[in-house]
């Protein structure tokens, strides 16, 4: 099962998923102090990470920072307060994949936890026995290539980091150039039916996806928005 790494300074809510996690089968370390927890994680790596955002020395949002500097690519769950949806903006502007309201039931946890775990799994199988398989897997429109099998991309032949959710939305929308995706298929083609987000959570996305992108290519504008109806990749 996998490795999951729980931070908040919260010690009850530490115990209570840290107990709920490990009933169903996960492998657990929890950490009160992000400081700690930085050290510990970029040491041995979890195959997720599920951060409080508000922390003292040291908040979800820095700490993911400085983890994405050693591991680009480790999914991350954010945990922000009920009330207060600029937590939920940072969060994901940040580039975590998912973030949970305080307080939460521990259902919608498993299910955000299960969901999260099963969009990482496509990008750490190992590529495909047949070399001709994994190529037909591979996107190529213009100067972006994605290789889902290695959980890559780049434009015009430079590296973008995406996380799994990005990775997911961009190859949902570069799949057919041209065509509208509403934010309700970009949402089923990141998370899971059972799973909900809102509106503002795929903005939020593609938002991080745009940034990415100028920070290779200042003139980028692949990713149009048609107000009031979705998102298309252009032909």
């Amino acid at each position: 099962m996998a490795n999951i790494a729980l931070v908040d300074d919260d010690k009850n809510i530490l115990a209570s998923v840290s107990m709920l996690l490990e009933q169903e089968g996960y492998h657990v370390r929890s950490f009160s102090d992000p400081a700690a927890a930085l050290t510990a994680l970029v040491t041995a790596p979890p195959d997720l990470a599920v951060l409080d955002i508000k922390m003292p020395r040291m908040d979800g949002l820095e700490l993911l920072r400085r983890l994405r500097q050693a591991n680009a690519e480790l999914p991350v769950i954010f945990l922000t307060s009920k009330d207060e949806e600029i937590d939920e903006l940072m969060g994901l502007n940040a580039g975590a994949d998912d973030y949970i309201r305080k307080p939460f039931s521990q259902r919608l946890l498993l299910e955000r936890v299960r969901a999260v775990l099963r969009r990482a799994e496509g990008r750490t199988l190992p590529a495909a026995a047949n070399g001709e398989a994994a190529k037909k897997e591979a996107l190529v429109r213009g100067k972006l290539a994605l290789d889902p099998q290695r959980h890559e991309c780049t434009w015009d032949g430079k590296p973008v980091r995406l996380t799994v959710t990005e990775f997911l939305i961009l190859q949902a929308l570069a799949q057919r150039p041209g065509f509208v995706k509403s934010r309700d298929s970009l949402m089923d083609a990141a998370y899971d039916d059972q799973v909900y987000v809102d509106d503002r959570t795929i903005d939020s996305h593609i938002k991080r996806l745009r940034k990415k992108f100028k920070a290779v290519a200042d003139d980028f504008d692949a990713i149009e928005t048609l107000y009031g109806v979705g998102y298309r990749y252009k032909e």
